[in-house]
């Protein structure tokens, strides 16, 4: 994807080297507060269980080979209970941003997800790298500077997402798909989410008749492509959605090595090709 483009305070918006924008609602404040307020309450719940696991440990078996645990024994223990306080609390935000799209338990109960300046997934590494800060954020409480550092620039960004390059976004609701496949998938932040397919359109797309072996030539970063033009095209006005739709159409039949057949729109060719490569795939 491209840099970013002009954008709102609460919205970013990133364009394809296709010229498909897409746009990603920023989280403010408020919703990313509450969604570590429900991260934090599952996080006292682990810590309670683990607790509790520890005492009944150390209250059944208080001796080891016979004698009682000694002050050195107790200083292990300690230690211990404070790197297992490290990393539940560090870990917990890591591996869940890392590999759970993007999100904790608390940003899906709020819809919220942590994605790339670049609008895609984040990786393990950025993960790390803006929940290692987050410490810094929290201080001295309450996350003051990471609420400072939000209220002095436009995208809401705490130094962790500096650091890591990254920043949180409102899911978008699912919308329809404009082509008639077996399932359709819209963008939800950076992401693909498969939903239910939309009634048929009035114009059956099988009635484009393509070669199959031109259509086998297109990759599915084509498929892609047009999925992103699909799910975002109930954002663009009339005339830029046909003028982007004629591009597309053009650069998918010039990999084809076909004309666009006569009397056929646009946006009808990529439906049927977008058809004929998920049946490829599957």
């Amino acid at each position: 994807m491209n840099h970013a483009m002009d954008q709102t305070p609460d919205q970013l918006t990133i364009e394809t080297p296709e010229q498909v924008a897409i746009r990603f609602p920023i989280a403010g404040i408020g919703s990313r507060f509450l969604a570590v307020l429900a991260d934090t309450v599952v996080q006292i719940l682990a810590y309670l269980v683990i607790f509790l696991l520890i005492i009944l440990i150390l209250t059944s078996a208080p001796r080891i080979n016979g004698l009682m645990l000694s002050r050195a024994g107790d200083k292990w223990i300690i230690a211990a209970i404070i790197l297992f306080y490290f990393l539940l609390y560090w870990g917990y935000f890591t591996l869940f941003e890392a590999f759970w799209n993007g999100q904790t338990p608390g940003k899906k109960l709020c819809k919220l997800r942590v994605i790339r300046d670049s609008g895609r997934q984040i990786t393990l590494f950025e993960s790390m790298t803006r929940n290692l800060i987050r410490v810094v954020d929290a201080f001295p409480s309450f996350y003051a500077v990471g609420i400072v550092t939000m209220l002095c620039n436009r995208r809401n960004k705490r130094l962790g997402d500096f650091a890591a390059g990254t920043l949180v976004v409102h899911e978008r609701a699912s919308e329809p798909a404009l082509w008639s496949g077996t399932a359709s998938r819209t963008i939800t932040a950076g992401a693909f989410t498969p939903v239910a397919a939309p009634p048929a359109p009035a114009v059956d797309p099988n009635a484009v008749d393509l070669p199959a072996d031109a259509v086998a030539r297109l990759t599915p970063d084509d498929l892609n492509v047009i999925d992103h033009f699909f799910a975002r095209a109930i954002d663009i006005d009339i005339p830029r959605r046909r003028a982007l739709a004629d591009r597309l159409a053009h650069q998918m039949t010039a990999k084809m090595g076909i004309a666009i057949p006569d009397g056929v729109t646009p946006e009808r060719l990529l439906e049927s090709i977008a058809r004929i490569l998920r049946g490829i795939r599957r």
